[in-house]
């Protein structure tokens, strides 16, 4: 069996800029890729390390009434994606363990078709799955 691969960790940011900026102070090299996305009120910047995506995601106040049910409005860290090979057949393993999709799920997402679940059914943690598109990351 093929171990599970973190697809990246979700820090929810409260100034965007700033936190890009003091990242790529940490790890030397600036963000592989940012993206507005107004459909759910969200900027995001993504980090490549040696195993795993830091995405770092910030509100923009308008249109983001969805992004903030389903992640919360607590600023740090905030979920683990896990990459998975097909989003639907993962689920149905989810579902089948006793997780919850949450309501809108599976959609498209920052790079690739993704679902959340939620906590409640998941021991308290925010889990996402997420299959990337054929222009993500590896």
């Amino acid at each position: 069996m093929t171990k599970a691969h973190i697809d990246h960790i979700g820090i929810i940011v409260d100034d965007l800029e700033a936190s890009v900026k003091m990242f790529t102070g940490l790890l030397g090299d600036g963000p592989i890729m940012t993206k507005e996305m107004p459909d759910m009120g969200l900027k995001i910047a993504e980090f490549e390390t040696a195993n795993v995506m830091i995405e770092l995601l910030q509100y923009t106040g308008s249109n983001d009434a969805f992004a903030k049910e389903v992640l919360g409005e607590k600023s740090g860290v905030n979920h683990i994606s896990l990459r998975v090979g097909e989003v639907s057949e993962a689920i149905a393993k989810m579902e089948a363990a006793g997780a919850e999709t949450m309501d809108g799920f599976p959609r498209g997402g920052a790079h690739g078709e993704v679902a959340f679940f939620k906590p409640e059914s998941t021991n308290g943690v925010l889990l996402e799955i997420c299959q990337p598109d054929n222009n993500s990351h590896e």
